[in-house]
């Protein structure tokens, strides 16, 4: 497949070495000089586009950015984007860094909320693992306790295209619902950031409590950066697990 990808940190920078990998044609963009682009470019393997080039005649386009960055991408850029192109979101909202959005703070599903920003549909993936888990947690199929990856949409073909890529990124794919449940897999909730496998990650997404999410994001927040050092990787893991673990009930 065709892909563009807009951002290329920790999780955009993943996808893009991933999906060219796995043998698709990869064109990234980011907020760099054209020389840094570059340079980014031929790190992880793909082609370097201006903003304007970067989705042309592609077949998906993946944001990776900060929910903050989304309103300030050209109001014109999906203006010849045709409509069956599938737009990915994959932005997690956390206040500390993207400010108050007060309609996502009185309750709005952050990715409903891109898709308001950017007038078109978006299917929402790639956002439930660590950074560290996307690079390297990835097995072939069928391996035993194969992370899975939720992705969640109102276009069921838009979401088989993008499960095949989660596939080819190593991962099992979820279908979690339409995009107005993608707040199942957000910051605060038991299917992010705690490396399931697709039945865990089920039960996950059916346990989450929309009113706790905010709560729980926060206090994660909190209680991470008041350590000494930060935690490892297997840590945070088990920090977020932890949050989320049923206490046996007493007599």
């Amino acid at each position: 497949m065709k892909i563009g990808i807009i951002g290329t940190g920790a999780i955009g920078g993943t996808i893009a070495k991933k999906m060219a990998a796995a043998g698709h044609q990869v064109k990234i963009n980011n907020a760099s000089d054209i020389d840094q682009l570059n340079a980014r470019a031929a790190e992880l393997g793909v082609t370097a586009a201006n903003q304007k080039d970067v989705v042309k005649d592609v077949d998906v386009i993946i944001l990776s950015l900060p929910t903050i960055a989304i309103p300030t991408l050209p109001k014109d850029l999906f203006a010849d984007v045709p409509k069956n192109v599938i737009v990915v979101d994959t932005s997690n909202y956390y206040p500390f860094r993207d400010a108050d959005i007060e309609e996502i703070k009185n309750g709005k599903v952050e990715s409903v909320w891109v898709s308001e920003q950017l007038g078109r549909p978006v299917v929402k993936a790639f956002n439930n693992l660590l950074a560290e888990t996307l690079a390297n947690g990835g097995k072939n199929p069928g391996a035993e306790d194969r992370i899975a990856m939720a992705v969640a949409g109102d276009d069921a073909e838009a979401k088989k295209v993008i499960a095949g890529l989660v596939n080819d990124a190593g991962y099992d794919a979820v279908d979690s619902g339409n995009l107005s449940e993608s707040w199942r897999h957000q910051p605060g909730t038991p299917a992010y950031c705690t490396e399931l496998d697709a039945a865990e990650l089920k039960q996950a997404l059916a346990d989450g409590v929309k009113e706790n999410a905010p709560i729980l994001r926060d206090k994660a927040i909190v209680e991470l950066s008041a350590r000494s050092s930060y935690p490892s990787h297997p840590d945070v893991v088990k920090f977020n697990r932890a949050l989320f673990e049923k206490k046996p009930k007493t007599k």
